[in-house]
């Protein structure tokens, strides 16, 4: 079936991957606009070109009128980015999702990798989490999760429990018990995310110990650790829920973040979290803290 894609050229590619998904992009792709390589990046590193088109692909019939305006309105360089519509004829879009991430490593021994390149890892102490590709969000090569998936990697997660906000693909909730969480939520408004929440935790052996939930049927419930990887608006509405999901001493992760909206993001929560240093990639940020005494 032919697919219409949207493609947008602005100085914040990774804010226009976001609106794209969240206006029903089925898929977001990225490409240098300008010929200008990115050349040797540090491992575990996806960095962005100095020039990038963000491409979503939407069903044939799709009215990309909203999803236009969404990006005039939302992008911060709105007004003046570059926004082009075409029609694609139908691919195999796995095969060229599956050709473009490589394996990825966070931390000392954390691997992200699609199902089909589980075995070019090599290294024999590896936590490998294996995702297959699907219509939910979250692969590790955005720099928002990729601050996530470094900060599970370095932290003590044994027997923790652990809620995913937002959860996408499943990919944090799963990671988290891989590296030790007795058990995990994953809540999502997007019945797609859902179905990949479960179907990864299947294919990385979890399916057990993690549940998968309508946001409309979530009851908060004191967790270990409470991790939400949205955009920033979100994450103040919702700034009431995600903290009465908080054990004592529970542990919050906030991202999804430009380095703009941090503050007001961190002051929806600061009656109840004492925050660590932020942390950056990108022009991403990361929040994590404590939940107060």
């Amino acid at each position: 079936m032919p697919l219409a894609s949207l493609s947008v050229l602005s100085l914040h590619p990774e804010f226009a991957e976001e609106i794209l998904l969240a206006q029903g992009a089925q898929s977001v792709t990225q490409v240098d606009a300008a010929d200008d390589p990115v050349l040797e990046p540090a491992p575990g590193e996806a960095p962005l070109w100095p020039r990038t088109r963000s491409t979503g692909l939407f069903e044939e019939s799709a009215d990309l009128a909203p999803v236009i305006v969404a990006l005039r309105d939302t992008l911060p360089d709105g007004a003046t980015a570059i926004i082009t519509t075409a029609e694609l004829e139908e691919q195999d879009w796995v095969r060229i999702w599956l050709r473009d991430w490589k394996p990825l490593k966070f931390g000392a021994r954390l691997w992200v990798s699609p199902r089909a390149k589980v075995g070019e890892i090599r290294d024999p102490h590896a936590v490998v989490v294996a995702l297959d590709p699907g219509l939910a969000f979250g692969t590790g090569t955005h720099p928002s999760t990729a601050l996530c998936l470094e900060w599970l990697a370095a932290a003590d997660l044994a027997g923790k429990s652990v809620l995913d906000y937002g959860c996408g693909s499943g990919l944090l909730g799963i990671t988290a018990l891989k590296l030790g969480a007795a058990r995990a939520t994953g809540v999502d408004i997007d019945p797609q995310a859902l179905v990949a929440t479960r179907e990864n935790a299947l294919v990385n052996g979890v399916a057990g110990r993690i549940e998968a939930v309508a946001a409309a049927d979530f009851v908060p419930a004191p967790c270990d650790v409470v991790l939400a990887n949205i955009l920033a608006r979100p994450l103040i509405e919702l700034a009431p829920r995600l903290i009465a999901c908080l054990a004592p001493g529970g542990r919050i992760v906030l991202a999804g973040l430009l380095e703009q909206h941090a503050a007001d993001v961190a002051a929806a929560f600061a009656h109840a979290c004492a925050w660590a240093e932020p942390a950056r990639l990108e022009g991403w940020t990361r929040l994590n803290g404590t939940l107060r005494p």
